[in-house]
């Protein structure tokens, strides 16, 4: 297989992606996998090779704003869920990606639901990895902080708030070689502080989940849910309700993982969604 590192143009953004091609191509739908806050797409590094290794091409994107893609000013990419959706639309058009399997996780991952309920036709599958998918999610105090004013500036200019949020989220330790990727685009411009302040004051999470709810009852591609179980933020009982209001949809359960499952334990992340991605549609 080959994993790559890719940058491309779509209109005035430059998106960074990873992209996994198998040794043996198959007819399978694409994986693209949607990272959340303040994450990036090398949260996925883990969970490509395992795709690819079964015949999934797979692409993790850097989200506008995040990691190397493009971190443009305020007035030139408004950062709300709208803008998002429209930007991952272009992208996957850019690539030639016309119908898809999607992963979603964490906040942010939320943009991603939105996009499959406006292409459901687009949308092989879905495979959802704590995010917050029901009304009653909220944004936990220590990525919320980061969009107060004054001193979400201050928090989002500090390289280590990476450090604190991905192993709060799970408490597990992230290895330092690992850490310095996530770091880097802090440390490279005040541009990534920036981006995440206005990601954050912007996430409309109720508006979002609201449309997510109403918009799955009426959903009938597959679903699967797995839910990191240790996650502090997002409880067990949203994927629950999730899950009974569609009909078919799966629960999975993600023993001693957290909010960031790929990051947390990728081998449970890998068996479960290789399960998924590979059962027969019927």
């Amino acid at each position: 297989m080959t994993i790559t590192e890719e940058l491309i143009e779509v209109g005035s953004l430059k998106w960074f992606y990873r992209n996994a091609e198998p040794v043996n191509p198959t007819d399978k739908p694409p994986v693209v996998l949607l990272h959340g806050l303040p994450s990036q797409s090398y949260s996925w590094r883990n969970v490509l090779p395992a795709l690819a290794e079964y015949g999934f091409r797979a692409v993790a994107p850097d989200w506008i704003g995040f990691g190397f893609s493009s971190q443009p000013d305020r007035r030139d990419f408004a950062y709300t869920p709208d803008a998002y959706v429209e930007a991952l639309a272009e992208f996957l058009e850019k690539l030639g990606i016309d119908r898809c399997s999607l992963v979603v996780q964490g906040f942010l991952g939320s943009v991603g639901l939105q996009y499959a309920l406006r292409h459901p036709d687009r949308i092989e599958r879905l495979a959802i990895l704590n995010a917050p998918i029901m009304p009653e999610a909220k944004l936990p105090w220590k990525i919320k902080q980061m969009g107060i004013p004054l001193v979400g500036d201050m928090l989002t200019q500090d390289p280590l708030l990476v450090d604190r949020t991905l192993e709060g989220g799970g408490g597990y330790r992230v290895e330092d070689a690992d850490l310095d990727v996530y770091r880097r685009p802090f440390l490279k411009s005040s541009d990534a502080g920036r981006a995440l302040l206005a990601v954050i004051k912007n996430l409309q999470l109720s508006k979002v989940t609201a449309e997510i709810q109403s918009g799955f009852a009426h959903w009938n591609s597959p679903v699967l849910v797995a839910w990191g179980m240790r996650d502090p933020w997002l409880p067990f009982s949203l994927a629950q309700a999730f899950t009974q209001q569609i009909p078919g949809a799966e629960l999975a359960q993600l023993e001693e993982v957290g909010h960031y499952p790929q990051e947390d334990w990728h081998e449970k992340v890998n068996d479960t969604l290789l399960t998924f991605l590979r059962r027969q549609i019927v």
